[in-house]
C-alpha cells in the first residue's frame, strides 16, 4: 500500500523537523530497524550498549544516553516485528532554551523499505539516508540493453535502483560452420525476439507494480531502438517511454550512465508539468465567461468545502499556521493565519480586549492536504524555484485549484 500525499507531507514535515534539532554532546540517539530484523536481536544490541554507555566520563551525557535507551527499549516491548517498511526511533535530549535541555522522541514509518540496522548517537540525529525518501515527485522505469544483456532498474527522486540484470542467448553475428548466411541470420532473429519478449515480460511485471511515471530506454546502437518499434513493452508503458539514450554500458553502471544522460530531458518534464498546470490555471483565471479556478487561501478552502476542486495547487515556499483561539471572557472565536510563531498581540480580543487561548495550532499545508483528501481532490506542491512557483505563490498567496464546477 503506498503512502497517500498526506502521509508523505508528514513524514517529510517530520524529517525537516528533526534534522535540525541539536544536542549538548553525543546524546542523540538515531536507530533504523529494517523490517526483516528480529525485536529481540534489536533488544539485545541496546542492552549492550546500555552496558557500554556507563563508560561515558560525562556524567550529564551518561544520563541522557541512557535515558534515550531506555525509552526506545520501552517502545520495542510492545513490537513483535517491525512494520513492512521497517522503523526509525530518533530519540534524545535536545537544546532548549537557556542551559536546559529536553527530551525528544520521534518514532516514524518510511515510506520505503529499510536494507540496513543502523544505530548512530550523536549531537545530531542521523537522517541522511530518509531525504532521498521525501520531496520524490516522478518514479521513472529504467532499461538498458543490447544483444548481450539487459539491466531493468527504476529511478526514484535521485536514487537508482537495480531490479534485474537479463543475460542473453542471442548468438554473435559470426556465423558458425554448417550455417548458410541467411540460415544464420534467421536464428539470430528469432534469439533475438524470444530475448526481447523475455525482458519485456520481466519489465513488465517490475515496472507496471510500481506505476511508473515514464520509462527511459538507453543502450548503445539500434537494440533499444528495435526492441522499441517491436512494441513488445506492455502498452501502458510504451506509452510512457520518455526517449531513448546512448550508453556505453548495460548493467548497473549503465543504468547511471542512461541517468546522466537523461538529466536535461528529466529537469525539463518536471518544469513542463508545472508550467502546464499554472498555464491551465491562468487561462481559467483569464477566461472572460468565468472560468474553473480559484485561487487565494480563503477562496481555495470554501471551493473544497464544497467538494469543487479537482487539483489543489500548493507553493512549497508557503510557511503559515492556522491557529484557532477562544477568549475566556466573551467566549469569541476566530481562526487566524499566521507566519511563523503566535505573537501576544494576536492573543488580544477583538470584542474585549482580553488575551485569547490558543486551542489548536495547524500547518497549513496539512490542513489543505486533510480538507483535499477528504473530497478526493488532487493535490500538486509546486517548486519555487521556476516562474510558474513565484507566480503561483506572489500573485496567488501559493494557493490555487483548477475546478470540476464553476461556483459563485
Amino acid at each position: 500500500m503506498e503512502m497517500s500525499k498526506k502521509d508523505e507531507y508528514d513524514f517529510k514535515k517530520a524529517i525537516e523537523e528533526i534534522k535540525d534539532l541539536k544536542g549538548r554532546g553525543t546524546e542523540l540517539i538515531s536507530l533504523y530497524v529494517p523490517p526483516d530484523k528480529r525485536i529481540s536481536d534489536v533488544t539485545s544490541y541496546l542492552n549492550e550498549e546500555m552496558s557500554e554507555s556507563s563508560n561515558i566520563k560525562s556524567k550529564s551525557t551518561r544520563k541522557h544516553v541512557q535515558a534515550a535507551l531506555r525509552s526506545i527499549l520501552s517502545k520495542l516491548k510492545y513490537l513483535d516485528e517491525p512494520p513492512k517498511n521497517g522503523l526509525i526511533f530518533f530519540v534524545g535530549h535536545v537544546s532548549a532554551s537557556g542551559d536546559k535541555t529536553e527530551m525528544v522522541s520521534k518514532t516514524l514509518e518510511p515510506p520505503r523499505k529499510l536494507e540496513t540496522f543502523t544505530y548512530r548517537c550523536d549531537s545530531e540525529f542521523y537522517v541522511e539516508p530518509l531525504l532521498d525518501m521525501v520531496g520524490e515527485k516522478e518514479k521513472y522505469g529504467l532499461i538498458v540493453l543490447d544483444r548481450s544483456e539487459a539491466t531493468i532498474g527504476i529511478l526514484r527522486g535521485s536514487r537508482v535502483e537495480t531490479l534485474q540484470n537479463i543475460q542473453s542467448l542471442v548468438p554473435s553475428k559470426h556465423t558458425k560452420g554448417g550455417f548458410s548466411q541467411q540460415r544464420f541470420e534467421r536464428r539470430i532473429e528469432i534469439a533475438a525476439q524470444e530475448y526481447f519478449k523475455k525482458l519485456a515480460d520481466k519489465a513488465n511485471g517490475l515496472l507496471l507494480e510500481e506505476k511508473v511515471d515514464g520509462v527511459l530506454i538507453g543502450g548503445p546502437g539500434r537494440t533499444k531502438d528495435d526492441f522499441i518499434e517491436g512494441d513488445h513493452l506492455h502498452h501502458e508503458l510504451q506509452k510512457k517511454i520518455v526517449d531513448t539514450f546512448n550508453t556505453g554500458y548495460t548493467d548497473e553502471y549503465g543504468l547511471k550512465e542512461l541517468i546522466e544522460n537523461a538529466q536535461e530531458t528529466l529537469s525539463e518534464l518536471e518544469v513542463m508539468k508545472e508550467k502546464k498546470l499554472i498555464d491551465e490555471l491562468m487561462g481559467e483565471i483569464k477566461n472572460p465567461n468565468g472560468g474553473l479556478a480559484s485561487y487565494g487561501q480563503e477562496e481555495v478552502m470554501r471551493a473544497l468545502r464544497m467538494g469543487a476542486v479537482e487539483t489543489l495547487l500548493i507553493s512549497e515556499g508557503i510557511n503559515k499556521q492556522l491557529v484557532k483561539v477562544k477568549c475566556p471572557e466573551c467566549d469569541h472565536q476566530d481562526e487566524i493565519t499566521l507566519e511563523g510563531k503566535i505573537k501576544d498581540e494576536d492573543r488580544i480580543c477583538p470584542e474585549c480586549g482580553a488575551e485569547m487561548e490558543v486551542l489548536e495550532s495547524k500547518d497549513i499545508i496539512e490542513k489543505l492536504y486533510e480538507m483535499a483528501e477528504e473530497v478526493g481532490s488532487e493535490v500538486k506542491l509546486i517548486s519555487d524555484e521556476s516562474e510558474e512557483g513565484e507566480l503561483l505563490r506572489n500573485a496567488f498567496g501559493g494557493i490555487a485549484a483548477l475546478l470540476r464546477f464553476r461556483i459563485n
